[in-house]
């Protein structure tokens, strides 16, 4: 009874696309620019295998930034599909 109102009142959110991937790869991309201006010790910690392919950012680092980047990425496919544009 509960699951079948919940899901009456849950938002349509948009299927997976190619756009869908892209939105998020340019989020995150735009993440890991924003955390290697701004995060104080970027190398401190064990480095990523490829650090070049990462701005030379170590591996918390880089987790922290790609976090910061889905949720942008999520906030901003929520909101391009709200408004109708996905």
């Amino acid at each position: 009874m509960l699951t079948t109102i919940l899901l009456t009142v849950a938002p349509r959110t948009a299927e997976w696309s190619p756009t869908i991937g892209i939105i998020m790869v340019i989020c995150n991309i735009l993440a890991i620019a924003i955390g290697k201006s701004t995060i104080k010790n970027p190398h401190t910690g064990p480095a990523m295998p490829s650090s070049n392919m990462f701005g030379g950012l170590s591996l918390g680092a880089v987790l922290g930034t790609t976090a910061f980047g889905h949720i942008l990425g999520a906030g901003t496919i929520l909101g391009l599909s709200y408004l109708g544009a996905l």
